[in-house]
């Protein structure tokens, strides 16, 4: 089922004042109910001109879908450029847009979802980033960033989500999210919902980090086990 459908779920609401675009940034939640009566959650990042919208259920490790990619907000619209979509792939290179109202940590699309707000955007790892490098076999192999197949990681000020994705083929390749913290030069990241394998719901992995000449440089052990040693760049396309 596709994502947005489950944002026409809840009762109306109405009577809020509009907000400009950097009042959006951050993480945001709510909650549907699927056909057999269980509730799902939705979670939503919000960062540096780019959007990613998933739903999923932690309590039973199911991953459900998840679409996203670049935004702009009009005075009464907040716009997408899909660049994934795992239910609707079609809807990839598309524009969608839908109304908007904000008031304070409340947020309504389409004037009938009522999204919490979870943080503001803000640390020294928010933002929107695409992998530049990775070290294999003891060597550091960069990545170019643009091009159809790219790896993005959105993050907030307390949540992350990591897309692989194929805007060429429209294909999501594969996601995982949740919560993270970053202390000192510590980053923990506690998955939430994992589409490649949901056994690791629940799993918390720790990593070192630091950031030098503008990248995140990224390392520990991969939910795999494997060593992992990554750079990250912002997004600026």
């Amino acid at each position: 089922m596709k994502v947005l459908i489950f944002l026409l779920s809840l009762a109306p609401l109405t009577s809020f004042a509009q907000a400009p675009n950097s009042d959006l940034e951050g993480a945001w939640s709510t909650t549907f109910s699927s056909a057999d009566g269980a509730t799902n959650q939705l979670s939503m990042i919000i960062q540096d001109g780019y959007f990613v919208m998933t739903a999923y259920n932690e309590e039973n490790n199911e991953f459900i879908s998840t679409l996203g990619g670049a935004y702009t907000v009009s005075p009464d619209s907040f716009t997408v450029h899909y660049e994934w979509d795992s239910s609707t792939p079609a809807n990839v290179g598309q524009d969608r847009s839908m109304s908007y109202v904000l008031n304070n940590s409340l947020l309504v699309f389409n004037g009938n979802v009522v999204w919490q707000r979870v943080d503001e955007g803000e640390g020294p790892l928010a933002g929107a980033w695409q992998i530049t490098g990775r070290k294999q076999d003891g060597e550091m192999r960069r990545r170019t960033p643009t091009g159809s197949r790219r790896t993005m990681k959105i993050l907030s000020g307390s949540r992350f989500q990591w897309i692989a994705y194929n805007t060429e083929t429209k294909e999501m390749l594969g996601t995982g999210g949740g919560t993270y913290t970053s202390e000192g030069q510590q980053y923990i990241e506690r998955i939430e919902f994992f589409s490649r394998d949901p056994e690791r719901v629940g799993d918390q992995l720790s990593f070192d980090y630091k950031i030098r000449n503008n990248e995140w440089h990224h390392m520990g052990f991969s939910s795999k086990g494997e060593a992992l040693y990554e750079t990250w760049g912002h997004r600026t396309e």
